[in-house]
């Protein structure tokens, strides 16, 4: 499985190691206490319905790019720091990547899995 950004019909792959964070647990987990990510990772968050989504980074030690998402179009990106960022928007989907991975990724670009 891989995540693909297609702005204009000119696909490129933004991760290729997807995994899925489904759980209450998983969500509420995240990435916090991991030492690093490899960088064409994403942690996928589903949710049953687009409503507000709420992301910290409490015990996370590398900055993420956040992709809040509804129907595959990207709602808000935002890069949030180590230990002291707080990020919320409305969502079906967040998706968190290595920092600098959606820095051309743009609010009412499509991103989805394949």
């Amino acid at each position: 499985m891989r995540l693909v950004h297609d702005p204009d019909g000119a696909a490129r792959s933004l991760a290729t190691e997807v995994e899925y964070a489904e759980s209450m647990l998983e969500q509420g987990r995240g990435l916090m206490f991991r030492s690093s990510i490899p960088d064409d990772y994403a942690l996928v968050f589903p949710f049953d319905r687009a409503s507000r989504q709420f992301i910290h980074m409490l015990f996370v030690r590398f900055p993420l790019d956040v992709l809040w998402l509804v129907d595959e179009e990207v709602q808000a990106v935002e890069t949030l720091q180590p230990w002291r960022s707080v990020g919320y928007a409305n969502a079906d989907t967040v998706i968190e990547l290595p920092g600098g991975a959606a820095s051309d990724v743009s609010e009412g670009d499509t991103v989805r899995l394949e």
